[in-house]
């Protein structure tokens, strides 16, 4: 799993709407995805498949239908690596103050 792919996959608020679409809805096709926005059928294919390299968007095949499905793993990923890890001292400090205010009685 690449960091840098997943970031400039998120970075874009078009690729963001879709994966929030998906969130809504799973296994929605291409025509599905394009219906939600003003855009070409082949700009909608290229946002896909920045997030498909991300590994953010799945597909499979379902007779003449490709679905795509959402893949939260790697944003939770992100989310333990780069977010999860920072807050840790907030809550630690917190901890510590209200251990303090407590026991100052």
């Amino acid at each position: 799993m690449d960091d840098d792919n997943i970031f400039k996959a998120l970075a874009d608020p078009t690729r963001r709407l879709l994966l929030d679409l998906l969130f809504q809805r799973d296994g929605r096709t291409l025509k599905d995805l394009q219906a939600g926005l003003a855009m070409t059928r082949f700009g909608v294919m290229k946002h896909l498949k920045v997030l498909e390299d991300a590994d953010l968007v799945v597909t499979r095949r379902s007779g003449r239908e490709k679905l795509h499905f959402l893949n939260a793993v790697p944003i939770r990923t992100i989310h333990d690596r780069w977010i999860n890890k920072y807050r840790e001292r907030e809550v630690t400090a917190l901890l510590a103050l209200k251990t303090k205010l407590e026991n100052k009685d």
